[in-house]
């Protein structure tokens, strides 16, 4: 299974990045959760630290850039094959960091990707 961090994830089920956990988990990825409260969701626990994860497939973002800073250095530390800026969270700044540490990146919606079997 590939591992995917949700980075910005809510307990809130109106949120997106709740419906992203619940959609990659049906897809069959090996969901892993960061937002600011801890808890769980469908069977996923969310943390409120950064956590050390190796083998990262992808690192989706559902924080605005400014939010973002403070994650630079673990999703570098994480070593993705991807990230995902998805609407609200693009982040120019972020962008240029990952091409310079040649990391792979998509301004996209994790939610259609999932959709079209293109995650």
């Amino acid at each position: 299974m590939k591992k995917v961090i949700v980075l910005g994830a809510s307990l809130n089920s109106n949120r997106y990045s709740n419906m992203a956990i619940k959609k990659l988990k049906k897809n069959n990825f090996d969901v892993y959760a960061l937002g600011i409260s801890a808890g769980e969701v469908e069977g996923v626990k969310l943390f409120s630290e950064f956590k050390k994860i190796d083998d990262v497939y992808a690192v989706t973002i559902y924080l605005n850039p400014f939010n973002q800073r403070q994650f630079y250095d673990y999703i570098l530390d994480l070593n993705p094959e991807k990230v995902i800026f998805n609407p609200g969270a693009e982040n120019r700044e972020l962008e240029l960091i990952l091409v310079e540490n040649e990391v792979e990146f998509e301004l996209a919606c994790s939610l259609v990707l999932l959709s079209l079997n293109s995650f």
